[in-house]
């Protein structure tokens, strides 16, 4: 019996095989590597990225792009510290404040980009300036954060063997992941953002509700960014107005190299995932090689990406991802 490759299934497959390839090349290399806490620290290391990414996912599949996502993190993470350590603030409230901001500025950059018809690299450019200069306008410096019921968080684990666990940052980071899994694949909602990518105007001719389902992605997204920059906070434990500059783009080739169609109408929310993965496997092999410039890092992500929209653009050439 002939097994039949689904073209549309290539760029997650090889999604899939980068990764295990770098894995591979790793565990022979270098000892320890392939181990519990390596795999596990993946995403811990990699939590707040991978929130981002979810969301991110969405976007780009409904072909749009969101240029703010550094500056939100950084802006969150800011009011988080300043109301938690400058007014004594309980951390849970400030949280559920920066998950509102969040919620707000996606829910207007949609409003602008869907009634306005505004590009959305214009809108969200000026999010990302705009979310930066009110990170500035809290502070200027870095604001150290502890608090009992952050530390409940950040030193909560699930046991994996011995001095291993399954950090909470890194819970968070799959509960996101599953429930963008299911959203996009057993949802109303995930069936109207790969109908909108495929063709805006066939899905106005449907009768989709377009206008909503913008709308709604960039307010998700923008949330997923906050929650992402409450992660981000307690990774670090601390709020900085300069974090994460420039780490859309590093979102974005996660987006991509796990397999989502930079043009919009097709991806998957589990090849975004291993994306992140690989992103961390790359820091994390550098890290074990020793004496490599942590900068190799963005060298070899910008190879693998130049190489996914390479095999993107044959594939769609071939009519491999037809839109929809």
């Amino acid at each position: 019996m002939k097994i039949r490759l689904n073209q549309r299934n290539i760029p997650i497959l090889a999604t899939f095989g980068v990764f295990l390839l770098i894995y591979l090349i790793g565990s022979v290399l270098y000892q320890n590597f392939f181990s519990i806490r390596v795999f596990s620290n993946l995403f811990y290391d990699n939590a707040f990225v991978g929130v981002i990414a979810v969301g991110m996912t969405f976007v780009i599949i409904s072909g749009g792009i969101d240029l703010s996502v550094g500056s939100v993190i950084a802006f969150t993470g800011v009011l988080t510290a300043k109301l938690v350590m400058g007014y004594q603030v309980h951390p849970l409230f400030a949280i559920l404040l920066a998950l509102m901001i969040g919620a707000i500025l996606g829910f207007t950059m949609g409003c602008l980009i869907h009634y306005f018809n505004l590009p959305a690299f214009l809108v969200t450019l000026v999010g990302m300036f705009l979310m930066r200069g009110l990170a500035f306008q809290v502070t200027l410096d870095s604001i150290p954060i502890r608090h009992g019921f952050l530390d409940k968080i950040v030193y909560f684990g699930i046991p994996l063997g011995k001095r291993v666990s399954f950090s909470g940052l890194a819970v968070v980071f799959l509960l996101i992941v599953v429930g963008g899994i299911y959203l996009s694949h057993f949802t109303k909602f995930g069936r109207n953002v790969y109908a909108i990518g495929g063709s805006e105007q066939s899905a106005i001719l449907m009768g989709l509700p377009v206008g909503k389902t913008k709308i709604l992605i960039y307010t998700m997204n923008s949330t997923l960014c906050a929650l992402a920059g409450v992660v981000y906070t307690l990774y670090t434990l601390s709020g900085y107005p300069l974090a994460c500059v420039g780490l859309e783009l590093d979102v974005i080739a996660a987006v991509v190299i796990g397999g989502t169609l930079l043009t919009g109408g097709a991806g998957y929310v589990e090849g975004t995932l291993v994306g992140i993965l690989i992103l961390g496997l790359i820091q994390t092999f550098i890290t074990f090689q020793g004496t490599l410039s942590s900068w190799w890092t963005k060298i070899v992500v910008g190879i693998l990406l130049f190489v996914f929209i390479l095999l993107q653009t044959y594939l769609s050439k071939t009519g491999a991802l037809k839109k929809a």
